[in-house]
């Protein structure tokens, strides 16, 4: 098991090291060896955080885990979300493991030369193309003026960048193209609005990139959920973190939010979180994930939130990601977390007994807009300061 199968475990060749290393996981899983637990830790990330990279540093250099352990968090990892049997759950799953996936990437094709030539742990765009069965269907757009690259990893055909290295536009054919984009995207990735010539799209590399990231997300998702066998005693050995993961999901559905951003009303535990942001001190994963979510759930846009957190710790960069992640149209919108949850993470101390009120941080708000006799909107007060935001 070498770094590169434990750095895209959804690869042939990790599979296929996998299998090689014979190595039992039911046995794994009931000796808790390190494994088990950076599984659990990959789909909690995945669920809050929207990513499977260990908190630990990035794998390999600054991981607290091995490649062995890397490669086999992978598959309790789908077990782990196998067990969950929630669709949303999968579909978030699938997503972060992509988006993980193609930040390696990105990083391995913007790597020199140098580090290219000592270091076997980095994958080329070519090989991305073959792992997906697409060498032949995208090649390098020979209409692009040659210095025209991005200077990364590749073979130097027609339209290459200054750098040698792969070209700044390619041709797909059509046929992958429809597999691997929608529409829903957006307007510029519909097909009447693409440049189509000889049954081939032409695509930037960063939107070649983007379509292999549904690509790595569609492999993640096959399969999921399956079946255990009852006999191996997995589902057993796993039920506690299990229990825990299923208490990050919340597969409620809420009525139309608010559409009122009035911070006197918000739950005790948005304020506490709030004000710890403005004290300039740090939130939690959890922390910052809940107030996300909170914020997003009563109808703020990315460029609300990030407005609205300006005088926080919380950076801009951060906020904007993490909320669109939130409200990402292939995705399933994730409700913010219930009060149980918070609790368990020391963020809801059930001040003046709310949970009797309501189970979740947004019910409460709503119920506290609902009964109030007079609410100002934050956003009102925003629009009169800068008359541009109206």
């Amino acid at each position: 098991m070498d770094a590169l199968d434990a750095k895209y475990p959804f690869f042939a060749s990790a599979r296929e090291a996998v299998a090689a290393a014979a190595v039992s996981l039911p046995e794994l899983v009931a000796a808790d060896a390190p494994a088990v637990e950076r599984a659990r830790e990959r789909v909690e990330r995945a669920l809050l955080e929207g990513t499977v990279a260990s908190e630990s540093g990035a794998f390999p250099g600054e991981s607290a885990y091995d490649a062995q352990a890397e490669l086999l968090s992978y598959p309790i990892a789908r077990i782990l979300v196998s067990l969950l049997d929630s669709d949303p759950a999968i579909e978030k799953y699938a997503a972060a493991e992509a988006a993980t996936a193609m930040e390696r990437v990105r990083r391995d094709l913007d790597a020199d030369d140098e580090l290219r030539s000592v270091s076997s742990a980095t994958v080329t765009l070519d090989d991305l193309l073959a792992e997906f069965d697409l060498a032949d269907a995208v090649r390098p757009d020979a209409t692009t003026p040659v210095g025209v690259g991005r200077g990364v990893a590749g073979g130097g055909a027609a339209g290459t960048g200054s750098a040698g290295r792969d070209p700044s536009h390619y041709r797909i054919d059509v046929g992958p193209y429809l597999r691997l984009t929608s529409p829903d995207w957006g307007d510029s990735w519909r097909l009447v609005n693409r440049a189509l010539a000889d049954g081939a799209v032409r695509v930037s590399r960063d939107e070649l990139l983007v379509a292999l990231e549904a690509a790595v997300e569609e492999r993640v998702a096959e399969g999921l959920p399956f079946e255990l066998a009852a006999d191996e005693g997995i589902g057993e050995a796993l039920e506690s973190r299990v229990a825990d993961l299923r208490r990050l999901l919340s597969e409620r559905t809420y009525a139309e939010p608010p559409d009122v951003v009035a911070p006197d009303l918000f739950p005790p535990c948005m304020t506490n979180l709030i004000e710890k942001a403005e004290r300039d001190a740090a939130l939690s994963a959890p922390e910052s994930f809940a107030l996300m979510a909170f914020l997003v759930g009563i109808g703020m846009t990315p460029d609300e939130v990030v407005a609205f957190c300006t005088d926080t710790s919380l950076d801009a960069e951060g906020i904007r990601y993490q909320t669109e992640y939130l409200t990402d149209d292939r995705g399933t919108q994730y409700p913010p977390p219930t009060c149980e949850t918070l609790a368990n993470y020391g963020i809801c101390h059930n001040e003046d007994d709310h949970m009797q009120v309501a189970a979740d941080p947004l019910s409460y708000y709503e119920k506290r807009v609902a009964a109030a006799d007079d609410v100002t909107d934050w956003r009102a007060g925003r629009e009169a300061d800068d008359p541009s935001e109206a």
